[in-house]
C-alpha cells in the first residue's frame, strides 16, 4: 500500500484528492493541514503542520511516506494586499516548497508530485494554438512566476535521495464546492441575470476535479511520470458562451445571454479597470494534453457535461439550505 502525504489538505484540490484516494485500496492517504478542518474525510489521518511562509519541521509527518502530493500554496487572488506580492509568493510557493522537498528526500520519499499552474505557461493563447507541456514558460504575474521558480528548483534537485519529481499544471479547476469566478457565474445564472456574453467565440480549457484527482493518482505511481511536466484538462475546450449555456442547463436555469461583440466588451472593461476579468471571460486559453495521454495512457474519465452537472448539483444543494 502506498503511503501518501497530501499538503493543502483542507483546500479545494487537497480535500477532493483525499476523498479520491481514500476510496482506493492501493493508497493510505495522510493529510497535512495548518489547523484541524471542520469536515474530515473518513479513513484519513490528519496531521497538523505550520504555515508555508515559516519554517516547518516536516520530519514527523514524512516518516514512512512513499509519495508527497504538494497542493498547498499561497494562491492567486485578483486584488493582492501584500506590500510585496512577489516576495510573499516566493516565500510560500518557492521557499516553502523546496524546504518540504529537501526534507522529503532526506526522509526517503520516492516521489514528489507538485501541483503547479497553467499560469507558468502564460495568461492566454491564440485560438487553436494551445499550450504544451514543453513550451518555454512565460508567466506574467507574481503567482505564475513563483510557481515556475518552484518547478525549476524541484527539477534541479530531482534525484536527490532517489526522489522523483512530477509536475502537473492545471488550468481553471471546477467541481463541487468551487469558489471565485466560477461560483459567481453560477450565481448569475441561478438568479437569471441577463449577461452580454452570447457571442464569445473564444476557447478555454478547464479541468473537472474528478479528472484532476484521477491524473494526480496516476502520477503518484506511474513509472513514466518521473521527471516530467504534465498539463491537465477535460480534453474538451469551451467558449464562454458555450460554458454558460451548458452550466445554465445543468442548473435548470437556461442562460439569458445577449450577443454583444467581444471587442465592445473589451472596451467597456478597459474603461472601468476590469481588463483582467475581461481577459478571462473573452480570451482563449487552451492546453494540449497529448503528452499526458501518450506517456501515461491517461484519458479524462469524466466528461465535461457530467462534471458541470455534478458542480451544479452541489451548488443547488447549498442554495437550498
Amino acid at each position: 500500500m502506498t503511503q501518501a502525504l497530501v499538503t493543502g489538505a483542507s483546500g479545494f484540490v487537497g480535500r477532493a484528492l483525499l476523498a479520491h484516494l481514500a476510496g482506493e485500496a492501493a493508497f493510505q492517504p495522510l493529510a497535512a493541514v495548518r489547523r484541524p478542518p471542520a469536515q474530515v474525510v473518513t479513513g484519513v489521518r490528519y496531521l497538523q503542520a505550520g504555515d508555508l511562509s515559516g519554517p516547518i519541521d516536516w520530519a514527523p509527518l514524512l516518516a514512512g511516506i512513499d509519495v508527497v502530493v504538494h497542493a498547498a500554496a499561497r494562491v492567486h487572488v485578483m486584488q493582492d494586499t501584500a506590500a510585496d506580492p512577489l516576495q510573499a509568493f516566493r516565500q510560500a510557493n518557492v521557499e516553502g516548497t523546496l524546504h518540504l522537498a529537501r526534507q522529503a528526500a532526506a526522509a526517503g520519499v520516492r516521489r514528489f508530485v507538485f501541483i503547479s499552474s497553467i499560469k507558468v505557461n502564460g495568461e492566454g493563447t491564440l485560438p487553436g494554438r494551445a499550450y504544451t507541456a514543453d513550451d518555454t514558460p512565460a508567466p506574467v504575474d507574481a503567482y505564475g512566476l513563483s510557481k515556475l521558480e518552484a518547478e525549476q528548483g524541484l527539477l534541479a534537485r530531482a534525484g536527490q535521495g532517489g526522489m522523483e519529481v512530477v509536475i502537473i499544471r492545471p488550468p481553471l479547476v471546477y467541481g463541487p464546492g468551487v469558489k471565485a469566478n466560477f461560483l459567481q457565474m453560477m450565481r448569475w445564472l441561478h438568479r437569471r441575470v441577463p449577461l452580454p456574453l452570447g457571442a464569445i467565440g473564444n476557447r478555454r480549457s478547464l479541468v473537472g476535479m474528478d479528472n484532476l484527482c484521477d491524473l494526480i493518482r496516476v502520477c503518484m505511481t506511474h513509472p513514466a511520470a518521473g521527471g516530467q511536466v504534465f498539463l491537465a484538462s477535460d480534453g474538451c475546450d469551451l467558449s464562454t458562451t458555450a460554458l454558460l449555456r451548458q452550466l445554465g442547463e445543468a442548473l435548470g436555469r437556461p442562460a439569458r445571454l445577449w450577443p454583444v461583440p467581444a471587442h465592445l466588451l473589451e472596451i467597456a472593461a478597459a474603461c472601468v479597470g476590469r481588463r483582467a476579468v475581461a481577459r478571462r471571460l473573452l480570451g482563449s486559453l487552451q492546453v494540449d494534453i497529448a503528452k499526458t495521454r501518450q506517456l501515461l495512457d491517461w484519458h479524462p474519465p469524466v466528461t465535461v457535461e457530467h462534471g458541470l452537472a455534478m458542480t451544479a448539483e452541489s451548488f443547488l444543494k447549498q442554495v437550498a439550505k
